[in-house]
């Protein structure tokens, strides 16, 4: 599992972008979530995510918030 923050959430069309250790950026939708609900998410929280290759590049898959 790779962690990250939450950098960017478009809550208009139930996606957003995680910035993970390393520092990429890597896309996720809110059917990805796992446990949480995309309305309560904010800017900066911390997740835990696995990636699978998208159609633009990685993907968050199995977010879950860091409690």
């Amino acid at each position: 599992m790779h962690k990250g923050t939450i950098k960017k959430l478009v809550r208009e069309r139930g996606f957003g972008f995680i910035n993970d250790t390393d520092g990429n950026e890597v896309f996720f939708h809110q059917s990805a979530l796992i446990e949480a609900k995309f309305d309560l998410l904010n800017d900066g929280q911390e997740v835990e995510f696995d990636t699978e290759k998208g159609p633009k590049g990685p993907r968050a898959i199995n977010v879950r918030i860091i409690k």
